[in-house]
């Protein structure tokens, strides 16, 4: 008689390679397909995720270059935000004596700026602060004399912000005439 372990043996060892065969397609050896997580959804610059600062000139305008004041746009929040779209400036005379300066930076440019949580978005306002058509005692004398401003972000309400010195101590923003240009935003 002859003993039957050689074919058993066979057919465990087939077996055994064609249930090693059925792997997947990673296990071949190929690189596996990187799967991206979709991109964080950036939401827009509003009141209520950020801080807005207004600081005024620390140059006086001359006849040939204007005085130039910031806007200043913070992140206040924990994610980023993005601000696009024009951003609308008013000043009213402290005394009411005279009509308001508006201007938004619609001609700058308004394409986007995105803000990571706390970093800040700057924009130039160029203006003239002196009246060089008067005697030289009344130049500083200006029909705006604003100690606040209402800025508006894109899309969002008006908000008042006090005019400041770039040291942070209070200023007041001074238009003579209607040459006031908003510039583009810039992080």
């Amino acid at each position: 008689m002859r003993p039957r372990t050689a074919p058993s043996a066979t057919v465990l060892l087939l077996t055994g390679l064609a249930l090693a065969a059925c792997g997947t397609r990673a296990d071949s050896g190929a690189p596996a397909a990187e799967v991206s997580p979709a991109p964080a959804r950036v939401g827009v610059c509003t009141a209520g995720t950020t801080a807005v600062r207004f600081v005024a000139a620390a140059v006086h305008a001359t006849a040939s270059q204007p005085a130039v004041a910031r806007v200043e746009v913070t992140n206040t929040s924990g994610a980023p935000c993005t601000l696009t779209g024009a951003t609308r400036l008013t000043a009213r005379d402290d005394q009411g004596k005279a009509a308001p300066v508006e201007t938004d930076n619609s001609a700058a440019g308004t394409g986007a700026v995105d803000l990571r949580p706390r970093a800040t978005a700057v924009a130039d306002v160029g203006y003239t602060d002196l009246d060089f058509e008067g005697t030289a005692s009344a130049r500083e004398v200006c029909p705006v004399q604003a100690s606040r401003v209402e800025i508006a972000l894109p899309g969002d309400v008006a908000r008042t912000v006090e005019v400041t010195g770039a040291d942070g101590a209070p200023a007041v923003f001074s238009v003579c005439g209607d040459g006031v240009r908003f510039g583009a935003f810039r992080a």
